[in-house]
């Protein structure tokens, strides 16, 4: 199979020179043109992919080497741009910044190189003029397999300042395909996490997105981008194809009855019978809404693909999990901001309490873990884990090399995955009797909670690179 969709890398020589805003605006500017445009974004994040799904109507994916591995790339990227006339993809940090202590390992570079794409660099122009040939030129010549095409200058200041700056880049070779002035109204709202999602501002969202995208048609000249995507190179190989990866993984260890140190049951807390489904139907209820907007589609299609009938729910509103439910995934997001509405939903909280107590599959990572606590900054939370959890000054940032410590309803002891962690809150005790974790770096330690059906840990991950998780998860979703 060739792969020949017209594609673009958008990367920069740091964070904060304006990436989201040029990928975004570009996004949405060929949607507007009619193109049916595939979003993309290099490594973990979560939040501009939903800003790219408001852009272009399609599911934003991620491109992550280090969690999925470099030969996941390309067959990912297949997938999510399969029928699409264009693929844009936005990078992460510095062109060339990746995994630490790990070379170019996950770095929007060795994306580009691995997708044989062009590379577009935004340039924050705001306070230099001829230096900036001087900068295009060091980041166009670091590494010859790095093709960067073309250069968007973003935050130029006036007419005179973007014509000193046309007149340094004649001398680099790097064309100029587009320069973009000051705008506020383009600008999104961040907290202490990043952007804020699109979940919980989509009014505003689609506004600002809209914003983006006059930006980019005012400034860049989309035909010329548009030409230089059609130059990338043909890839070979096959789309991922979750169908085939569920089939394909090992098949799961029989389940046992009881996974890790199973915790009392409150006597207030009857178990509630298990839903009957007809024919075996597996439901598995996802944690949705503006409080828990983290999560990789391809894990909704792995749980599909594994026989599960794959529902969302919204914990700030829904009082019951939906008809059927035989598992729980809760994935990440800002439980945290939400912590007092999330609170006075009792209902959902005793029913979810009653799910993980009956010994039901429950999957939950960062924002799950502290839904699943006994307390969060004091409010009232599930109670299934008993433990409290609160907001810390401390950033906890980066990839993690893992291993499963214990069996739980995700893997069998031993298993290696990958993962990321990205949260400024802490639970006490940070791991239970059966942790779920044992992390390498950046310090040895366990981390997480394997507790009857559930597996709980500050630690995403993303299942692509280990499709038997989800194979697992469904199976014991039959059985419990």
């Amino acid at each position: 199979m060739v792969i020949s969709v017209p594609r673009l890398v958008i990367a920069a020589p740091s964070s904060g020179s304006g990436k989201t805003t040029v990928a975004t605006g570009l996004m949405a500017a060929f949607a507007s043109r009619g193109l049916a445009v595939s979003p993309h974004k290099v490594g973990p994040d979560y939040i501009d992919p939903g800003y790219h799904a408001l852009a272009t109507g399609r599911v934003g994916r991620n491109l992550d080497a280090y969690l999925c591995g470099t030969e996941l790339i390309a067959p990912l990227f297949a997938h999510g741009a399969r029928g699409c006339d264009l693929a844009v993809v936005e990078g992460v940090m510095g062109l060339y910044d990746g995994a630490a202590g790990e070379g170019e390992l996950a770095s929007t570079a060795q994306v580009a190189k691995l997708l044989r794409a062009p590379v577009v660099l935004v340039v924050d122009a705001s306070s230099q003029s001829r230096s900036v040939a001087a900068l295009v030129h060091g980041f166009a010549s670091w590494d010859p397999e790095v093709r960067v095409s073309g250069v968007i200058l973003n935050k130029v200041g006036s007419s005179r300042h973007e014509e000193m700056l046309r007149e340094a880049l004649d001398e680099s070779g790097v064309p100029v395909l587009g320069c973009l002035r000051r705008a506020a109204q383009v600008d999104t709202p961040a907290r202490h996490l990043g952007l804020v999602p699109v979940a919980e501002r989509r009014s505003d969202a689609v506004d600002a997105v809209g914003a983006m995208a006059e930006q980019v048609r005012r400034g860049c000249d989309l035909d010329a981008l548009y030409a230089l995507a059609r130059g990338a190179g043909e890839l070979s190989g096959a789309a991922w194809d979750a169908a085939a990866a569920v089939v394909s993984s090992p098949p799961p260890p029989l389940p046992v009855p009881s996974l890790g140190a199973a915790a009392p049951r409150p006597p207030h807390r009857p178990e509630r019978p298990r839903p009957q489904t007809p024919d075996g139907l597996r439901v598995v209820a996802v944690a949705g809404g503006a409080a828990f907007t983290f999560s990789y589609a391809e894990h909704a299609e792995l749980l599909t693909a594994a026989g599960a009938e794959v529902v969302t729910f919204d914990p700030l509103r829904d009082e019951q999990l939906p008809d059927g439910t035989r598992g729980l995934v809760i994935g990440g997001g800002f439980p945290e901001v939400y912590a007092p509405e999330l609170s006075a939903n009792e209902p959902l909280r005793k029913a979810v309490a009653e799910l993980a107590f009956g010994g039901a599959p429950v999957a939950a990572e960062c924002a799950g873990l502290l839904y699943l606590s006994r307390e969060l900054d004091g409010q009232p939370m599930c109670g299934v884990l008993d433990v409290s959890a609160r907001m810390s000054e401390r950033l906890t940032l980066g990839y993690r090399d893992a291993v499963a410590v214990s069996d739980s309803v995700l893997a069998v002891a031993g298993t290696r995955m990958r993962g990321h962690e990205f949260h400024r809150t802490v639970v006490e005790p940070g791991a239970g009797a059966a942790p779920a974790w044992g992390v390498r770096a950046p310090e040895r330690r366990v981390e997480g909670f394997v507790q009857q059906g559930v597996h709980a840990s500050y630690l995403h991950t993303h299942w692509a690179s280990q499709p038997g998780v989800a194979r697992r998860f469904v199976e014991r979703c039959r059985t419990s």
